[in-house]
């Protein structure tokens, strides 16, 4: 034999749980209010990065529009933020012509960066046998003939930001480094030994968007 509830005990069951529920909403509700704000005051900077280097190791346009090309590139990034840090989950680097990627991506561990921190990677980038659209190639080769050819070295990502106990969601990150490299008499590379490897010091500030 079963026993009904009573219309007073549902009563009081409803209540409760309607009680729950809104004292959840409003305590999310403040702790979401209280990120906002903190977000707003402390107003995140987008990391800076430095092309501070390009060492060429092969840089061959020889056969008709395909190229094979072998870089050590070094980038300095550094985070602006007082209050702030960030996750670097996912960057890669690979380099462009005439926004034609040339070689293949190059992956950069995950890493953290704390307030006013600065990291320096050196990652190599290459591509073997890679076919360059004809009107690129033709570019490319007339550029290195004069003896002045203008790459870009371009990162790209996903990164978190870290407020106290709170991390954000991902972020796509994008870096352009513009980079000019010399052949010839006029070159103003440093070669390296007898590896044929010639080092270019740049210092060049790298446009960033997140």
């Amino acid at each position: 034999m079963s026993v009904k509830e009573c219309g007073h005990h549902k009563s009081k069951k409803k209540k409760i749980f309607k009680r729950i529920f809104w004292w959840t909403a409003i305590i999310s509700f403040i702790v979401l209010v209280t990120v906002l704000i903190i977000w707003a005051i402390l107003q995140p900077s987008k990391p800076t990065f430095i092309l501070q280097d390009v060492t060429v190791y092969a840089f061959n346009a020889s056969v008709a529009n395909f190229l094979t090309s072998n870089f050590q590139v070094t980038l300095s990034s550094r985070n602006p933020n007082d209050n702030i840090g960030i996750y670097y989950d996912r960057l890669d680097v690979y380099i462009s012509y005439q926004s034609q990627q040339i070689t293949l991506r190059t992956s950069i561990p995950p890493s953290y960066q704390g307030h006013k921190e600065v990291d320096i990677w050196s990652p190599f980038v290459s591509g073997n046998n890679v076919p360059v659209a004809p009107f690129n190639y033709q570019g490319l080769s007339q550029d290195q003939n004069n003896g002045n050819v203008l790459i870009n070295v371009k990162l790209d990502g996903k990164v978190r930001w870290k407020v106290g106990a709170f991390v954000s969601g991902h972020y796509h990150i994008y870096i352009r480094c513009p980079a000019f490299i010399t052949f010839g008499p006029s070159s103003s590379g440093i070669k390296l030994g007898d590896s044929g490897a010639v080092k270019y010091q740049l210092v060049q500030r790298c446009t960033v968007g997140v």
